[in-house]
């Protein structure tokens, strides 16, 4: 608006001097006059010359606020948009059985009722989906071999989520049937969810030749590719055999330079470490060096099932950072072990990344967290779910049931776990 003001005051600025050099030449031509006492007199073009200069000045002053206006403007900030992710949703028996209703079919939405609201408020939303969900048909089962209802799948978009990580070392435990039956309900039921690691289809894996995963956040797009380090020794399917998206460095490698060239920011959705292990291991900081070394910008990591630390990695020969959360640990579980060290499986992590454009149009890290996440488990109907730390008093902890299996968790516990693994990246209240 303060732009097309200023052009037409310029309009009014030339408009006028114009009119300012019609009087001057008529002026000059014909307003000499002789006064009585033969004394030459220019009182007419004094008068009008005069009136043009003040009007002029004027104009130019109106002009200036009208400049001064349009650069007063505060510019608008660049749009941010909130990346959330949770570790495994690892659905043990006594899990499976908290959400079994009465009629025989399965209701899982109790898992996420204390967490669905912040979920569903960020723009890009990532779960790792630890168990396969190849539908009751097969056989529903805890551990070792799990098998989730297709309903888990109404839950998990119900509560918000929009990628689903499967490349776990569990989506072979129903050969098969149970991945080519999660993938088609997924595709077929929830074609606007991004599902990520497994393939019943060459036409979505990047091993044949298709793109990564693009989400559009704006006018951001973002990359998000997921594997993971095998598939507790069971083979993959002889006719399918791109099922699962697993860690091989030639081709995790192509797929973080093609999403590079595709995309302004790369995220990477490992499963990967070591077990109950609350910092990385050997193998976590290698393939760390191949993401940061191909340009990868964010690692959100699972199936430790406990949580490990974040922080800033930075490769060498080009000085590029990535983020890096070596595990989120467990975001719904009831593990069956018992003894010391049980009670760390029961505390999760929601990572929370803020993206924002800089002035030269590259997507950055603008912010970063982690808020703690606590299973807490008890027998009955849909006696599972999941808190975050913050909301969970010592009165719940003590009514917790993993208390018979290792004595020693409370509320107190996990504010300490916490305080141990990710320092001041969180602040207990």
């Amino acid at each position: 608006m303060a732009d097309r003001r200023f052009l037409t005051l310029r309009k009014a600025i030339m408009f006028y001097i114009c009119i300012g050099n019609i009087f001057l030449l008529f002026g000059c031509a014909k307003t000499e006059v002789v006064s009585e006492d033969n004394t030459v007199t220019n009182e007419n073009i004094a008068s009008t010359t005069g009136t043009i200069a003040i009007e002029t000045e004027a104009i130019e002053t109106e002009t200036q606020d009208a400049i001064q206006s349009s650069t007063d403007q505060p510019s608008e900030a660049a749009p941010e948009y909130k990346i959330i992710m949770v570790g495994d949703v690892l659905l043990h028996t006594p899990v499976e059985e908290s959400c079994l209703q009465p009629d025989g079919s399965y209701d899982y939405d109790s898992l996420f009722s204390n967490t669905k609201e912040e979920i569903a408020a960020a723009d890009l939303a990532l779960v790792n989906q630890e168990v396969i969900i190849g539908g009751a048909d097969l056989g529903i089962s805890g551990y070792p071999c799990f098998n989730a209802d297709y309903s888990l799948c109404d839950s998990l978009v119900g509560a918000g989520f929009d990628v689903i990580c499967h490349a776990t070392n569990h989506a072979m435990d129903k050969g098969r049937a149970g991945l080519v039956n999660c993938a088609e309900y997924w595709r077929d039921e929830y074609p606007q969810i991004t599902v990520l690691g497994i393939h019943d289809t060459a036409d979505t894996s990047t091993s044949c030749g298709a793109d990564p995963a693009i989400i559009e956040l704006g006018d951001m797009r973002i990359a998000v590719l997921n594997y993971t380090y095998g598939t507790n020794g069971i083979s993959l399917p002889a006719d399918i055999p791109y099922a699962v998206d697993l860690l091989s460095e030639e081709q995790v490698a192509a797929d973080i330079q093609r999403a590079e060239e595709l995309a302004d920011f790369t995220i990477v959705c490992p499963h990967w470490g070591t077990e109950y292990r609350l910092t990385p291991d050997a193998s976590q900081e290698k393939w760390t060096k191949v993401f940061a070394e191909n340009g990868a910008d964010l690692v959100l990591g699972t199936h430790p099932h406990v949580i490990e630390p974040v922080e800033w990695v930075t490769d060498e020969a080009s000085e590029h950072e990535m983020l890096v959360y070596y595990s989120l640990g467990n975001f719904v579980n009831w593990t069956s072990g018992t003894g010391e060290g049980v009670a760390n499986r029961m505390v999760g992590g929601m990572a929370e990344v803020i993206l924002a454009k800089k002035e030269d149009g590259e997507v950055e890290i603008a912010d970063y967290g982690v808020e703690p996440l606590v299973s807490h488990v008890t027998s009955g109907p849909e006696g599972v779910t999941t808190y975050f730390l913050e909301n969970y008093s010592e009165e719940l902890a003590e009514e917790n049931d993993i208390v018979l299996q290792d004595s020693s968790f409370s509320r107190e516990y996990c504010v300490n776990l916490c305080d141990s693994v990710w320092g001041d990246l969180w602040k207990a209240e």
